[in-house]
């Protein structure tokens, strides 16, 4: 049977085009009322009208994330046009890649407030709402590659990424006895934020362009369009996924993963506790028998 979400609300933050834009409209497609959030108020006036026009149910919340004040209008929207809210996906991101010795703070603090503030305070806002209705919700936070390994150039990225991984967790935790389920995604597809990636960038600006676009297979097994990830929203939004929380879910092309949870590898213990010089001499045969790798690995 398929997955409907019929009479459910759901909120897509940074959903004009893209990745969000992807999420909102199969929410749609399976029922759900939408309100569609972007600090673009023509792309977000393009998405409602392509929702509607295809069925769906749409709103718009012209607005950029990272403000309380912004996440309380978000889910005002939601509660004020449809009378509810069930389902938040926070989607909204900027990039300002730069290597440290070049990051300015305003770099710095326009990701942090956007991906790392934005997702705290919508999460915020849509849980009070949630937990006043008293019928549970589903919080889908989105992570990326970049904030479960290295990736060169994106301090602030990297730093918020990895930090809404460690919200999802705790949520899970602070939110089960209200029936509100978190889980984050780590999506990889081609999005206007893949332009800048070499050999990515002539099918993501295709892709921006609405062109169809065929992907080698190489690609294909585990970086696709936003259509391709997708359907994991619909799922974690469902009830199928009643009893799913607290996960770290990848989503890509043909490809879904679940990623683990940072967790001790290696233990050493010492009578009396360790000196500096304890630690270097038993330091190879112990926990640094086997250092853990800190950047993506590459086939060989």
């Amino acid at each position: 049977m398929a997955i409907r979400l019929d009479g459910k609300v759901a909120v897509v933050t940074g959903s004009g085009r893209g990745l969000g834009f992807a999420y909102a409209r199969a929410l749609a497609e399976a029922g759900a009322s939408v309100v569609i959030n972007d600090m673009d108020a023509a792309a977000a006036e393009e998405a409602v009208k392509k929702i509607t026009e295809a069925g769906g149910q749409a709103v718009a919340e012209i607005v950029p994330v990272g403000t309380a004040e912004s996440a309380d209008a978000i889910v005002k929207r939601a509660v004020d046009s449809f009378g509810r809210l069930d389902i938040l996906v926070t989607n909204a991101g900027v990039l300002r890649d730069r290597v440290l010795w070049n990051m300015s703070d305003a770099d710095f603090d326009l990701v942090i407030q956007t991906h790392l503030r934005g997702t705290f305070t919508c999460v915020r806002s849509a849980f009070k709402q949630m937990r006043a209705q008293g019928e549970g919700g589903r919080i889908i936070t989105i992570g990326s590659p970049a904030g479960q390994s290295a990736s060169f150039g994106q301090t602030n990225y990297s730093a918020a990424k990895a930090g809404i991984v460690g919200f999802t967790r705790t949520w899970a935790v602070e939110f089960a006895k209200f029936n509100v389920t978190v889980n984050a995604i780590v999506p990889t597809a081609l999005t206007q934020m893949t332009v800048t990636i070499p050999g990515l960038d002539q099918y993501a600006e295709a892709v921006n362009k609405g062109e169809e676009v065929e992907l080698p297979h190489e690609l294909r097994a585990s970086l696709g369009l936003p259509e391709d990830v997708a359907p994991m929203i619909v799922f974690l939004a469902s009830d199928e996924a009643k009893e799913v929380t607290g996960q770290c879910i990848g989503v890509g092309g043909e490809k879904i993963s679940l990623w683990s949870h940072p967790k001790e590898v290696r233990q050493a213990f010492k009578d009396g506790g360790w000196t500096p010089e304890a630690i270097a001499a038993d330091w190879s045969r112990t926990i640094g028998q086997q250092l853990e790798p800190y950047a993506p690995q590459r086939n060989k």
